[in-house]
């Protein structure tokens, strides 16, 4: 079985460990442990009956519910199957630029959409090591790479495209509004990957949303999968021009959003105590599995204003996965598919205070041996 590209691949790891999927502590995957929503629940058993139904090829209650949570209208927001539908509609349109550039190290899908319309890349490196040390990720910024600003010295802005996420994948850096805004006058497309903006409270949160209305160019992915708990039901939605998402609806197949991920994602929006109690819970249990992971020999946790940690180890980190996997059916993600990376780092998701102690554990038991 082919080593997995992302993480949460439960089969791949289960078979490695001899055991059943369930039997897996899935730290590859960053999705939080709090939900999904009870409401969330409730809302997908309350359709059960209507699978015999097509859905709503307008999405138009969810759309609406999105753009009450947005304070957007709804004709500005398109839900997809998951933002990896979506990513791949964006690279689309970005292949017809005359280059993209990319903050690396990217997510994989990044490279995979793009290279599906030969576009081509334009890969400019982030300082991610100014995140260790020791700064609160939520209170102080990371910058863009200087390089990145002289782009124009090169080739011309205004025929390029920018796909940059924020907070970063796979480093948790988190870009200030002020640093990505410039970049909306020098780009023809930029197109920002919020899909971990939803773990920041609404005073840390450097979500470009609220300007998106100012600059047609702009491109806002979102999903509602990881802060909701709910990567099986693959949601999603982009924010955009309505000029742009009437073009993107005419690429894509009929009914991408099943009836019941559209109940469940309605009825999490609304679930306004879930948000504050992730936001309350994140930011303790991160700290206390960051200075777990800091004090063991040999590693080294990023800061990271998202759900996951990046660590860079003095031993091979795939080496570490399958011990982990075959001795305490413990699944972390490798950064092979990072090619800015190399078997030197590895990425966990927080989880519970239970699970991480957990895994502090089996990672000193590995080490020591």
């Amino acid at each position: 079985m082919r080593q997995p590209v992302h993480g949460g691949n439960l089969v791949w790891a289960a078979a490695l460990a001899g055991c059943p999927p369930s039997a897996i502590l899935d730290f590859s995957a960053s999705i939080s442990p709090l939900g999904p929503p009870s409401g969330a629940i409730a809302a997908i058993v309350s359709q059960l009956d209507n699978l015999r139904h097509y859905p709503d090829p307008d999405y138009s209650a969810l759309r609406l519910a999105l753009g009450q949570f947005h304070q957007l209208p709804p004709e500005w927001i398109l839900p997809g199957n998951g933002s990896a539908e979506l990513l791949s509609l964006a690279g689309r349109e970005l292949a017809q630029l005359s280059a993209t550039a990319l903050i690396t190290p990217a997510f994989g899908d990044y490279y995979r959409t793009l290279a599906a319309y030969n576009a081509k890349v334009l890969e400019f490196l982030l300082d991610f090591g100014v995140a260790a040390a020791g700064r609160t990720m939520s209170c102080s910024f990371v910058c863009l790479p200087p390089s990145l600003s002289s782009l124009s010295l090169s080739h011309h802005t205004q025929q390029c495209g920018l796909l940059i996420n924020n907070p970063h994948n796979p480093t948790g850096t988190l870009f200030a509004r002020s640093a990505i805004l410039p970049y909306l006058k020098e780009f023809a497309l930029v197109v920002v990957d919020e899909a971990f903006m939803d773990f920041l409270p609404e005073d840390q949160e450097q979500s470009l949303i609220e300007v998106v209305q100012e600059y047609p160019n702009l491109v806002i992915l979102r999903s509602l999968t990881k802060f909701y708990s709910l990567p099986g039901l693959r949601l999603g939605y982009a924010i955009a021009h309505p000029d742009r998402l009437r073009q993107w609806q005419l690429w894509r197949d009929p009914w991408p959003v099943n009836t019941l991920a559209a109940a469940a994602a309605i009825a999490a929006l609304e679930d306004r105590d879930f948000q504050a109690q992730t936001w309350m819970w994140l930011p303790q249990v991160r700290s206390e599995l960051f200075e777990g992971l800091t004090c063991l020999p040999g590693l080294q946790p990023f800061h990271s204003a998202a759900n996951f940690l990046l660590v860079e180890s003095q031993s091979s980190s795939s080496e570490l996965q399958q011990q982990l996997l075959k001795h305490h059916q413990i699944l972390i993600r490798d950064c092979l598919s990072f090619p800015q990376l190399s078997d030197r780092y590895f990425r966990v998701a927080v989880r519970s205070k239970s699970d991480n102690q957990r895994l502090l554990k089996a990672i000193s038991l590995v080490l020591s041996q």
